[in-house]
């Protein structure tokens, strides 16, 4: 089998435009592992709830749901007062993942130079264009991370110590995509390849998004996976059982600090104190050639500090339940996300190829993006 013969592991979609272009369907991510549930989208407001409530997460599938939020906001009212509302309203849902921005300055340029009447069509046209591109984007990455892990694999094989095996974070999979996903797409490209390969799956505290939804997606696909609890990949990696860790990223600065899922800084520096190669599965949609210094001037997203104090699994009788697991009155703090330094990074697994953590690379990646920087 070759590379260019794999094929998503999964059928489903995160997103799916409906017929008619009166709504989108989304998986209601909220209920996994334990249900999948389908809800449609018909008007900006419930794209936005959607957004900021994490019924759709990650990066580009939250680029591409906002972009179909205009394309509804269109189709209700195309003015300019109703679409820069809603343009406004969406941008504030998630502040910290720069492909939101993305989506919805790539949706402006569609719209704002034609007239009212021409506007739903064309921006539902180019919601899907968005989302399919996307799609190609993640198997453009699965292909340029794939060599990475075949070298890897094959120096696991030379002394004969079984799998190879991955370490995770978070979920940047295809449930944070259109398809296929950042992170996950050079594995399961290698696991449809017949590579021997074992992936740790970090829970990811507090929403728990690698022991729900990464451990989910694997298990559908069938490719070996153990769920650990966050603090225990520092001494996988000790003991030699991590070949390399692949995370995706939320934005990724002009000198190559990434921001992504709060806890990922720590499996870099366990990474880096242990020589084990990190990367970063990057479409060139998170890089934000506008902002320099990732700790200085990401801005970081605070969210609910009940996402910390409480935690919702499934009860012995198959119920879906939510318990309290600190004490009454305990305060929590809930940054969403943290900064890795670009030092730390070992390269950026991107569409166009693997490319260094570092300036000069990133801007011949993306000439004249500096300029344009994202809306605020």
């Amino acid at each position: 089998m070759r590379v260019e013969d794999t094929q998503p592991p999964h059928a489903e979609r995160p997103i799916r435009a409906l017929p008619g272009s009166a709504a989108v369907e989304i998986i209601d991510q909220r209920w996994l592992p334990h249900e999948l549930r389908l809800v449609q989208l018909q008007d900006v407001n419930s794209v936005t709830t959607a957004i900021g409530d994490m019924w759709v997460r990650g990066a580009p599938l939250i680029g591409a749901t906002a972009a179909f939020g205009i394309a509804l906001q269109a189709r209700h009212d195309a003015s300019d007062a109703a679409l820069a509302a809603a343009t406004a309203q969406l941008q504030q849902a998630r502040p910290t993942a720069v492909n939101l921005a993305w989506a919805l300055r790539r949706m402006a340029r569609v719209w704002r130079p034609l007239p009212p009447a021409a506007r739903a069509a064309a921006t539902w046209a180019e919601a899907q264009a968005i989302a399919a591109e996307d799609l190609a984007v993640n198997a453009a990455i699965g292909r340029t991370g794939l060599p990475i892990l075949q070298a890897l694999a094959a120096q696991r094989a030379a002394v004969g110590s079984g799998p190879l095996q991955v370490l995770t974070h978070c979920n940047a999979g295809w449930l944070a995509t259109v398809g296929w996903g950042t992170a996950t797409a050079p594995i399961y490209m290698a696991h449809a390849l017949g590579l021997k390969l074992h992936v740790w799956v970090d829970e990811t505290r507090p929403r728990n998004q690698g022991a729900s939804l990464t451990a989910w997606e694997l298990g559908r696909a069938g490719v070996p996976h153990t769920v650990v609890a966050d603090n225990a990949g520092g001494h996988l990696m000790q003991q030699r059982q991590v070949d390399l860790v692949i995370v995706g990223c939320d934005r990724v600065t002009a000198r190559g600090d990434v921001c992504n899922k709060i806890g990922t800084y720590l499996k870099a520096l366990a990474a880096h104190d242990n020589g084990v190669p990190f990367y970063v599965a990057m479409p060139t949609s998170t890089l934000d050639l506008s902002l320099d210094d990732g700790l200085a001037e990401i801005p970081i997203e605070e969210r609910s500090a009940r996402e910390v104090t409480h935690l919702t699994g499934r009860d012995a009788a198959g119920q879906l339940v939510e318990v309290q697991v600190t004490p009454d009155g305990a305060a929590a703090a809930n940054p969403a996300f943290d900064v890795t330094p670009a030092r730390l990074v070992t390269g950026l697994i991107t569409e166009r190829g693997l490319v260094a953590a570092q300036a000069d690379a990133l801007r011949r990646l993306q000439p004249g993006a500096a300029a344009e920087g994202p809306s605020t």
